[in-house]
């Protein structure tokens, strides 16, 4: 399995976490925020299970290979090694975590590239922590969210001789930018969607500074102020920063890059003003302030300041455009010989397109089915307007902000569907139709140029019909809807929105789900998980139709009545790296139930990279058999 775990940068709140964290002993002290984000650059791996031993082979920031390091998947040896303090320590300590909670064998870990430079504020500790604690989750799918992957990271790492925050492992999140609150030992995250593009410069000021001094002389200010400079140190780490993040948070999301360089230069100021005293012979900094106001790149920034822990490590600015970053490192690394980073922030890519898999024979409707597609099958709503299922699904689409669909089908259906979305009504039948269906055939032609055919040869399962797909959908993730089910919102916005919506927001595969009591369970895919905010749960297991007595098991969610459980609503958002998963268990002929299953190729996605669930606001309605079809008749036509 490869794995990459990036570096993070501090945008805003350097300190507040431990500070925060001071609220265990006096509920006076003000929360800690701090607004991150991931690095371009990080720590990559090849990771493997071991029998008995945890093996790292590393790659040093410069290309250098150290190692392989071992130590037995042994407590009191893993331990031993995690206190020594040295590079394999860490590793080391969130190793011991793992073994500690979980039964678990060891892994061989070949770090074969890392690309973050080390000891700049840029938690490349972390960053090698959260790669262990992924790799643990993940090869022995040990079913963690990604704040149980941060957890253990942390609990790792203060095993080591480090004293890190709780900050430093957000770089679990990938390179989002997220904001964390904290309180005493308790820590909220909030993933921050993005609008359009920031573009940052980190640089490396080639200076020193003593990390451990900084973080002593500051943490003397608490828990209670003894004197005017603690007491403004106290200050800043608190109300001062509270309002420069929350500022901060709300500029990220209106992509407001010149009210960030502004809120840069503020936060820089006031830590000066205020922190500077409590360490005067580390947080002077003149080759930061040196950089900061250095007058050549002024042009081309909004504004900047220092990073992690501040003093004379790194910097961060950020500039205007694109064009002005390649100008800031430019000038920086001619004229400073500073090495520079560049620093992207992007918006998760739109999802343009849907695919609806419509190649199904349905046995529970023949001998309808032999005449006509289920798909085709006619769905009256209160208008008293009868329409082909299809075709509401692929309103729901276009309505959603899908620009093209891909109609999988049979390839002797093929004529049915054209018939309905591509051959215009004859002339004197459309005479016939009142002026408002007319209308309407300009509008079902319309939805029928944003419409491919795409031919399942071989009815072969829901994973196949999907594989089938994988040259229209292209490197980019999709939305797939059933051809079998229509769907109401019970809000403004459809259902299929809502998912859209919520991907946009976090930019991880997402799949809508719904309450389904226990009885009913047999028929649906359902989901495990812990949530993450209201409404949206971090999965942890897909499985296929299980039984109850697994779900009682397996997949209760808190605060979901005993006899219920998440099941699967029918929207996914995908990321097209499912395909690699479903044309693995095509060519291995890895059938589920005689079938190329999609749950089971979901589920690994989760393993590698993560899924989330929304609950969505909304009604399901089944055409695929007789009862449910008529049920479904009778429900929609009172919508």
């Amino acid at each position: 399995m490869k794995l990459f775990v990036p570096g993070r940068v501090c945008l805003f709140g350097e300190h507040s976490d431990w500070a925060g964290g001071y609220r265990r002993i006096d509920s006076r002290i003000e929360k800690g925020y701090t607004l991150i984000t991931g690095t371009n650059q990080g720590i990559y791996a090849n990771v493997e299970p071991h029998p008995d031993k945890l093996i790292l082979q590393a790659t040093t920031y410069g290309g250098q290979r150290v190692g392989p390091y071992e130590v037995p998947m042994d407590l009191a040896a893993l331990r031993a090694e995690a206190e020594r303090g040295e590079f394999f320590s860490y590793a080391c300590g969130v190793a011991y975590q793992i073994a500690t909670h979980y039964h678990v064998r060891g892994l061989d870990i070949d770090n074969y590239a890392t690309d973050l430079p080390i000891k700049k504020g840029l938690s490349s500790s972390a960053a090698i922590c959260v790669l262990v604690a992924r790799a643990f989750n993940r090869i022995y799918d040990l079913k963690m969210t990604i704040r149980g992957e941060m957890e253990y990271a942390y609990q790792g790492e203060i095993v080591t001789p480090s004293r890190c925050g709780r900050m430093d492992q957000g770089c679990a999140y990938g390179d989002r930018p997220i904001m964390m609150t904290y309180d005493g030992d308790r820590l909220d995250v909030e993933e921050l969607p993005l609008h359009g593009e920031l573009y940052l410069v980190l640089v490396d000021l080639c200076a020193g500074k003593d990390t451990m001094e900084i973080l002593a002389s500051l943490n003397r200010c608490f828990p209670s102020a003894a004197d005017a400079t603690q007491k403004n140190v106290q200050e800043y780490l608190g109300p001062i920063n509270k309002r420069i993040v929350h500022e901060a948070r709300e500029a990220v999301v209106r992509n407001d890059a010149r009210r960030i360089g502004e809120l840069m230069v503020e936060a820089q100021k006031r830590f000066d003003d205020h922190l500077q005293p409590a360490c005067p012979s580390q947080l002077t900094a003149p080759v930061l302030h040196k950089l900061l106001a250095f007058e050549p790149i002024q042009p081309h920034v909004w504004g900047g300041k220092g990073v992690g822990s501040q003093g004379d490590g790194t910097a961060q600015f950020v500039c205007r455009s694109l064009d002005d970053q390649d100008r800031v490192v430019e000038i920086i690394e001619a004229q400073l010989e500073m090495p520079c980073l560049k620093l992207v922030l992007r918006a998760a890519q739109k999802v343009r397109k849907a695919i609806i898999p419509a190649a199904g024979f349905s046995t529970a409707l023949y001998p309808a089915s032999k005449a006509t597609k289920r798909e085709l099958l006619p769905v009256i709503d209160r208008h008293g307007v009868a329409k082909p299922a299809i075709l509401t699904i692929i309103e729901e689409a276009v309505a959603s902000g899908i620009e093209e669909i891909g109609l999988i089908i049979q390839p002797d259906d093929e004529q049915f569907f054209e018939e309905l979305l591509t051959r215009p009504t004859r002339i004197e039948q459309l005479n016939r139709l009142p002026r408002e269906k007319q209308d309407y055939e300009s509008r079902l032609m319309d939805l029928g140029r944003r419409v491919t055919l795409i031919r399942q040869d071989v009815q072969d399962g829901f994973g196949h019909a999907v594989c089938c797909a994988r040259e229209f959908v292209g490197n980019e993730p999709f939305l797939l809807m059933l051809g079998d089910h229509v769907y109401a919102s019970d809000i403004g916005a459809p259902c299929a929105q809502q998912l859209l919506d919520a991907y946009d927001a976090h930019g991880t595969s997402i799949v809508s789900l719904r309450r389904t009591a226990e009885d009913d369970l047999h028929h649906y895919g359902a989901v495990g998980g812990s949530w993450r905010e209201e409404g949206l749960l971090e999965i942890s297991e897909i499985v296929e139709k299980p039984e109850a007595a697994y779900a009682r098991d397996h997949l209760r969610i808190p605060g979901i009545a005993e006899q219920e459980y998440l099941t699967l609503f029918g929207h996914y958002v995908i990321k097209p790296a499912v395909f690699d998963i479903l044309q693995e268990q095509i060519e291995h002929n890895l059938r589920e139930r005689g079938e190329f299953q999609l749950t089971p190729a979901l589920d690994r996605l989760r393993q590698t990279d993560g899924f989330l669930g929304w609950v969505v606001q909304g009604r399901r309605f089944d055409i695929g058999d007789p009862e449910s079809y008529l049920a479904t008749l009778n429900a929609w036509r009172k919508l």
